[in-house]
């Protein structure tokens, strides 16, 4: 009898343990409730699925919410450069034009600083010609580099394109950005070149793969893949390194859009483009256009930004996926402020 007893009660244990967790899980804040919404994006029995909840798209929904509108200028009348002194970019603009934009400026970018509100947080306002402000430089730059994501990307953004509250979301500094990571102190010779691994983060997923993946993949002009193109390869095969690299920018690209690896490749034959979705092909120019903005725009600004916009490295801020995407597979749920703003090189709908 005891022999019984004795077998009886773990299992009694596991029912209570199991009961209680149940009760937890549905009436407690912090976990996942049902139902779970799946959408398939694929061929039928492949599972290709994208598996969301309702409080998760509430969440994304609350977080890209849209700007107020600014009403449309006129291209008609003066030219910019014939009002202001000292206009370097935008120069193209009529007053009313230009006047939008800078509007739009201080509304995407810097509404609420405590200090320098609005315009006053690239101008001098007794002087607006004045240079002095390392933010008014640095404005510059991302005016045109906005222009040259609407006009030379599309291939990535289509026509919805970018503004800057795209990514800035009313904050100075985008909530995504990500400097070179070089990791804790660690010893020198073999020691020192294990990447970073066994040291979790948020780019990598909190696995124990490349701390900094983003370093090669997104600013690096090595090809980004895996599988070698042909058996024994003798001109590129991926080393362990390469490949972990791979794998941490994967996971952070199924953070940064919300999807999980399915909403690009199909989980069969993960190397093969032919049975990839379309979005494959958009999120490898995605890859590319990062590339291109970080070589070419935000690292040679490493000497117009102050110490503390610096990384540990002193290396410039840069973009990746979430820096636009911040959760979802087009950034705002694909509506186009771009459109809006033929003045930041935006392409209205047809």
């Amino acid at each position: 009898m005891k022999l019984g007893v004795y077998t009886a009660g773990p299992a009694l244990l596991g029912l209570i343990v199991a009961f209680l967790l149940t009760v937890a899980m549905l009436f407690t804040a912090g976990w996942t409730r049902p139902p779970v919404h799946a959408t398939q994006n694929g061929y039928r029995g492949t599972g290709m699925n994208q598996i969301t909840t309702p409080e998760a798209e509430r969440l994304l929904k609350l977080a890209n919410t849209l700007p107020d509108p600014i009403p449309a200028a006129s291209a008609a009348g003066k030219r910019a450069t014939e009002v202001y002194t000292n206009v370097k970019v935008l120069t193209d603009l009529s007053q009313d034009q230009f006047d939008r934009v800078m509007l739009g400026l201080g509304a995407w970018i810097a509404p609420d600083d405590p200090s320098n509100p609005g315009c006053a947080y690239c101008h001098d306002v007794n002087n607006m010609a004045d240079d002095s402000l390392y933010t008014k430089k640095v404005s510059r730059r991302m005016l045109e580099m906005n222009r040259h994501i609407n006009k030379d990307w599309t291939a990535h953004v289509g026509t919805t394109g970018v503004t800057c509250y795209t990514c800035h979301r009313g904050q100075p500094v985008p909530k995504n950005v990500w400097f070179n990571n070089p990791g804790a102190p660690r010893a020198l010779g073999v020691a020192a070149t294990n990447d970073g691994m066994g040291h979790p983060n948020k780019v990598n997923g909190s696995t124990a793969m490349s701390i900094d993946p983003l370093s090669a993949t997104l600013e690096g002009k090595e090809p980004i893949r895996v599988v070698a193109t042909q058996a024994l390869p003798a001109g590129y095969g991926a080393s362990i390194q390469a490949t972990e690299q791979t794998y941490s920018l994967m996971i952070h690209l199924s953070d940064s859009l919300g999807v999980n690896c399915t909403f690009c490749h199909n989980s069969r034959a993960f190397s093969q483009w032919v049975e990839s979705t379309p979005q494959r092909v958009t999120a490898w120019q995605g890859i590319q256009m990062a590339r291109d903005l970080n070589n070419a725009y935000l690292d040679p600004l490493k000497a117009t930004f102050p110490a503390k916009r610096l990384g540990p490295e002193g290396d410039s801020p840069k973009v990746d996926c979430a820096t636009c995407h911040q959760g979802v597979s087009k950034p705002l749920y694909g509506v186009s402020l771009a459109k809006d703003f033929p003045e930041l090189g935006g392409t209205a709908a047809p």
